[in-house]
């Protein structure tokens, strides 16, 4: 009686060897090793012709000044990165035929973006919105985004930015650019030193200023305290001087 043909496919294949059990346990049992090296993204270039590299994200940088306005307590995301006052908003999905809401998030547009420094020289790795990515655009690079004196924009700028701030303020090119204009303005060239200890010295009057001027202004303002202010104006009201008058019966 002829086999059937399940018995002659069975028949037709080969035998397996040891070797070819051993290949097969070994890629069955192979686990996936982890890794403890931080992520590329924020690993930056070394800027040249300088010792001083470009901070790290999170990593503890003792020279450089605080954030005036501490980390984002919303959003932690947005602390590694450049995004302006983008944050996650939520809203609802409505049904236009029976109106039924459904709870629903907008995530902000955020890109992983090598941005060009000319003070730097190189090429700064960060985490960026589209929205911050036009601005930079809009104002002529990244130099120039990181340079705004305006409170808005060193809002925007974050921890992160403040960092690349602070590294790009260290310079000879942006040095030089902040000497000449207060060279414009008919001032004399100052130290860095000089610099240091005017923020550590009180004025005549012995009113602080520099940073003990800031943090006493912090003090007052969490106490709510009442500022002073003593003017000419001040003086003459004292006198008498545009006095207001009250209306006549």
């Amino acid at each position: 009686m002829p086999p059937s043909l399940p018995c002659l496919r069975a028949a037709s294949r080969p035998t397996p060897t040891l070797q070819s059990l051993l290949k097969t346990t070994t890629a069955t049992t192979t686990t996936r090793s982890i890794s403890t090296t931080a992520p590329l993204l924020y690993k930056q270039p070394r800027v040249p012709d300088s010792d001083v590299p470009i901070p790290s994200v999170t990593a503890p940088h003792h020279e450089i000044p605080p954030y005036p306005y501490g980390p984002r307590p919303f959003y932690h995301q947005s602390n590694t990165g450049l995004y302006g006052e983008a944050r996650i908003r939520f809203g609802n999905y409505v049904s236009k035929k029976y109106e039924v809401k459904a709870r629903r998030k907008w995530r902000p547009n955020v890109q992983q973006k090598r941005l060009w420094s000319a003070s730097l020289g190189v090429f700064v790795r960060t985490r960026v919105t589209t929205r911050v990515l036009r601005t930079i655009d809009k104002v002529g690079g990244l130099d120039e985004y990181l340079l705004g004196i305006k409170p808005q924009r060193v809002k925007d700028l974050g921890p992160w930015g403040w960092r690349l701030r602070w590294r790009v303020m260290q310079t000879p090119a942006v040095r030089a650019r902040f000497a000449a204009e207060r060279e414009a303005l008919g001032l004399p060239p100052k130290e860095e030193e000089e610099l240091n200890l005017e923020a550590l010295q009180s004025l005549p009057d012995g009113t602080a200023a520099g940073d003990a001027l800031m943090a006493e202004t912090d003090r007052m303002l969490a106490e709510e305290a009442e500022f002073e202010l003593e003017t000419e104006a001040a003086e003459e009201a004292q006198d008498g001087f545009m006095r207001e008058e009250k209306p006549r019966q």
